[in-house]
């Protein structure tokens, strides 16, 4: 990515993580805190076993450093973009031809030749370059891409024998504290490793396209520019998340503060999927903006007969939930700080499942695909009602508030 257009979300200090090749990495390497001519080293940590030969791990074994970078590092590639772009020559003032560079990771996803990576690591790109880990590069099509959950899913022309796909792990199970390690090529430095833990689950992460990715993982595992698209993997060596995204300090600093994100593997597989059988994602759509209702706003503003749901904030013009009559808030006020918009249907229920948190409703939804109908239990003006609504399709971007 761009120096600046690294940005992710505003004022959030989260940017994406490929960085500009060729003409740019150098700059955007500087950013990240400069070359030192020195050789990055890994120490290994006791979450991840004790040295033993390849292959002889019984399942569930915690495995060495060593161990899962021999068996991984074959399946992980460097995937080179290249865009052209027109720039306006700024001594004569007349546009000029320009080629841009982007670099980024990548992983085998099956023999069959198809490679996860970020979308925001071919976006945009009119050649793609795929290179393994015998130095071998090949051409790649853009198979499809997904810019709602940030992934792409790339083809090269290999034979099967010559593929070594990672194995898939269940984020599910990812626990806080787990020992993980990250397979990339940060700022090109081609197949590094580094080590870490999971530092917290369930964070929300904006897209590309603005809307929001749903249960990434944390990592204090160091990634850089560059590691976007690589995988993020258990101490057994099953990937469990996609390196997507780095914090960044306050203080401008774009390089690595042990503040990192990936997109659940479950999410991958989803998705991979999905781009694989049709070349496109279709996600489902409500078209709601809400709040989960805390005691204290029950205690402030007397939402009884109401304990717990979610209170309708906004309803945006056009979609499944404004054809099914679901009403918004009206009212502005304010709590500890947070701007609420009250007056509006209260959910309870979906799917005849109550609900507590605007999370809950919105992982209902994504378990759904356009064309699927949710059933709603509302509370309007202290009394219960119930609707049906045909979920849409998400559209490219989002609706704006």
């Amino acid at each position: 990515m761009a120096t600046r257009s690294r940005v992710l979300t505003a004022g959030a200090g989260l940017s994406l993580s490929a960085a500009l090749g060729a003409a740019l990495a150098l700059g955007g390497a500087w950013l990240l805190g400069g070359f030192d001519g020195g050789a990055t080293t890994v120490r290994e940590v006791s979450p991840f076993g004790v040295q033993r030969e390849a292959g002889k791990a019984e399942p569930g074994d915690a495995l060495s450093i060593n161990e899962i970078y021999r068996r991984s590092a074959p399946g992980v590639v460097q995937i080179t973009s290249t865009s052209k772009t027109v720039v306006t020559d700024p001594f004569f003032g007349f546009p000029q031809p320009q080629e841009q560079r982007g670099l980024g990771s990548g992983f085998v996803y099956d023999k069959n030749g198809h490679i996860v990576t970020n979308f925001h690591v071919v976006r945009g790109a009119q050649t793609i370059e795929v290179s393994f880990s015998d130095n071998e590069s090949m051409s790649a099509r853009v198979v499809g891409t997904d810019p709602s959950s940030d992934l792409a899913v790339l083809k090269v022309r290999a034979a099967a024998r010559a593929l070594r796909p990672l194995e898939l792990g269940n984020s599910d199970a990812v626990e806080v504290g787990d020992a993980v390690i990250a397979i990339g090529n940060p700022l090109g430095n081609f197949r590094s490793v580094t080590a870490g833990i999971v530092s917290a689950l369930n964070r929300p992460l904006s897209s590309p396209n603005g809307f929001q990715i749903d249960d990434v993982i944390q990592t204090d595992a160091p990634i850089n520019s560059g590691n976007s698209g690589g995988p993020l993997l258990s101490n057994r060596g099953e990937v469990i998340g996609v390196n997507t995204a780095i914090q960044t300090g306050q203080t401008g600093a774009s390089g690595n503060i042990g503040i990192g994100f990936a997109v659940p593997v479950n999410t991958v597989r989803d998705v991979a999927s999905e781009l694989i059988a049709s070349g496109r994602v279709k996600h489902a759509y409500l078209g709601v903006a809400g709040d989960t209702i805390t005691p204290e706003l029950v205690r402030i503003f007397r939402l009884l007969p109401v304990k717990r749901g979610i209170v309708i904030e906004r309803v945006y013009e056009g979609s499944p939930a404004e054809r099914a009559g679901l009403k918004g808030g009206s009212t502005r006020v304010v709590v500890a700080g947070e701007a609420h918009l009250l007056g509006g249907d209260v959910v309870v229920e979906v799917d005849g499942q109550p609900v507590s948190t605007f999370e809950e409703l919105r992982d209902a939804v994504r378990a759904k695909d356009p064309g699927d109908t949710i059933e709603l239990e509302l509370l309007r003006e202290e009394k219960r009602k119930k609707v049906s609504v045909e979920l849409g399709e998400q559209p490219s971007t989002p609706p704006r508030s």
